[in-house]
């Protein structure tokens, strides 16, 4: 019970903040959300709430536990072609189960007005992050260099992006993004662990937080492939058609009408993990049957907390969403309001994330305490800030996502060379952390509502948003690292020159 009540608070955490800023806007009369439609927002925030303290929940009793038991079999799989089989089919199989992907998934299918489309991006994106799994454990075992693997990963995506329609590209790196959650980075850092013991290594080096990072670039290629096979989308304009309810009438209806559709979807997503599980453990673990019960009960908070997760977000959180960013986007001359308020916004979901406050606490220990989580949080706060402000900027500018996203990739990998390569496997990885479960069921309606009102492209220009949150920590945790790297130089220069220094006071003394 006490495990529920700490899930309920991280939740709380997450899910509170974003909700009192749109209440707010709704006070001052920018936002003209009609009473039952504030009240469909509000019952999608508990569901929010509800759904992700179950989901965590049963994460931590079943997914993680999984994760470990494989990671610790990986030792005694001696086969490689076996090794390399496993890799692919767990990146395939937790990442169809992410409830990130499948709310990009949802919006992506209403943007191109296509529902068959939003299932090929979900196997698409497993396809490639199973694939670039196996290239992340190859390279550990071939001992290629981090810095290396990943001018050549994004050096591919360069290539393949000159030949993708530009109605995929922003999509494409919002599927990075989204794809590193709470069901699929559980078990990439398992297998790590599980790598880690073949090497003998341990768990603060590169090889340890690197597996994530090119996890991130898989999906990125596998969508712009997909768009070089579809090639350019119907030219289908985004219309904001009617969202939320008319009357309180329809609020239980609402709700109760969607579960049967997300308790097929989820159970599709689910039980895949379960048997995979299952075969896994009678073949390499055999577990006891009371920690085999304890797993299954922990399946069973999985599946409804993520049936009453994507019921509270598809119902009442993204709508509230949409009809934020698009009376916003309707103020004419004063849509450029969008980006000070997205900047607000942003700050706000990266604080409520809880997986940045765990990547807060492992820099200020991997720097041995130079760097504070305190800091760190402060850095991804007004990082974050800024990348939604520019997010918002596209909105209303319709400012190619490439003159953005070039520049800020080009100075991440420049600095692959200058920081500690820890620091480089870190920021690599958490950028799929800052983009969590808030980014992908507001952040992004918000700015596909505004996109429609100001009259832009939503495809290309609202789309990318969770992109921008996502490249955020790759060049803050560098700089981070950076400076680590320039004080440790310090301390360092400092303690020779005393060294000197009293070797010549013994001299002279002599």
């Amino acid at each position: 019970m006490k495990q529920l009540f700490d899930k309920i608070k991280e939740s709380l955490i997450s899910v509170v903040p974003i909700t009192a800023i749109v209440l707010l806007l709704c006070l001052t009369t920018l936002v003209p959300l009609s009473a039952p439609n504030i009240v469909l927002f509000v019952v999608g925030a508990l569901f929010l709430i509800v759904g992700l303290s179950l989901f965590q929940l049963g994460s931590q009793v079943a997914l993680t536990p999984i994760g470990e038991h494989i990671g610790a079999a990986m030792p005694r799989i001696k086969k490689w072609w076996l090794l390399i089989a496993i890799c692919f089919i767990i990146g395939v199989v937790v990442t169809v189960a992410e409830p990130d992907l499948q709310v990009l998934a949802t919006q992506v299918a209403q943007a191109l007005n296509n529902d068959q489309i939003g299932t090929v991006l979900v196997w698409a994106v497993a396809f490639g992050v199973g694939l670039f799994l196996v290239v992340a454990v190859l390279r550990i075992f071939l001992k290629v260099k981090l810095n290396t693997i990943l001018f050549i990963s994004y050096g591919i995506l360069m290539l393949a992006a000159i030949f993708t329609d530009g109605s995929f590209l922003p999509m494409a790196f919002d599927s990075g993004g989204v794809t590193t959650g709470p069901v699929t980075v559980p078990f990439i850092l398992a297998i790590g662990i599980g790598i880690a013991a073949i090497k003998g290594g341990n768990s603060n080096n590169e090889d340890s937080f690197g597996l994530v990072a090119l996890c991130s670039v898989g999906p990125i290629l596998a969508v712009l492939i997909l768009g070089i096979a579809v090639g350019s989308p119907a030219d289908y304009p985004y219309v904001l058609d009617h969202v939320g309810v008319d009357s309180f009438a329809e609020i239980p209806m609402a709700f109760l009408s969607a579960f049967p559709k997300y308790m097929k979807e989820v159970g599709i997503t689910v039980l895949p993990i379960g048997a995979f599980f299952l075969i896994f453990d009678l073949i390499f673990i055999k577990l006891p049957k009371r920690q085999l019960l304890r797993i299954t009960i922990g399946m069973g908070y999985t599946f409804i907390g993520l049936v009453i997760f994507l019921t509270g977000v598809n119902v009442g959180f993204m709508p509230a969403g949409t009809i934020a960013g698009n009376a916003l986007g309707a103020l004419g001359d004063w849509k450029y309001i969008l980006i000070p308020i997205g900047m607000i916004i942003g700050a706000v979901l990266v604080l409520a994330e809880p997986a940045v406050h765990v990547l807060d606490k492992q820099v200020e220990q991997v720097s041995g305490g130079t760097i504070k989580a305190s800091t760190m949080m402060l850095t991804l706060s007004v990082g974050n800030a800024v990348s939604v402000g520019l997010a918002m900027l596209r909105v209303v500018t319709g400012i190619p996502i490439w003159y953005i996203l070039i520049p800020v990739y080009a100075v991440a990998l420049i600095l692959t060379f200058f920081v500690p390569r820890v620091y480089t496997a870190i920021a690599f990885d958490s950028g799929g952390v800052a983009s969590g479960p808030m980014t992908a069921t507001f952040l992004l309606p918000f700015a596909m509502g505004a996109c429609a009102a100001v009259g832009g492209n939503v495809l290309t220009d609202a789309f990318g948003a969770v992109a921008f949150v996502a490249m955020t920590p790759l060049v803050a945790v560098q700089l981070v690292g950076l400076v680590v790297k320039v004080k440790q130089a310090k301390i360092a220069k400092r303690v020779a020159e005393h060294a000197a220094q009293e070797e010549q006071k013994d001299i002279i003394e002599f």
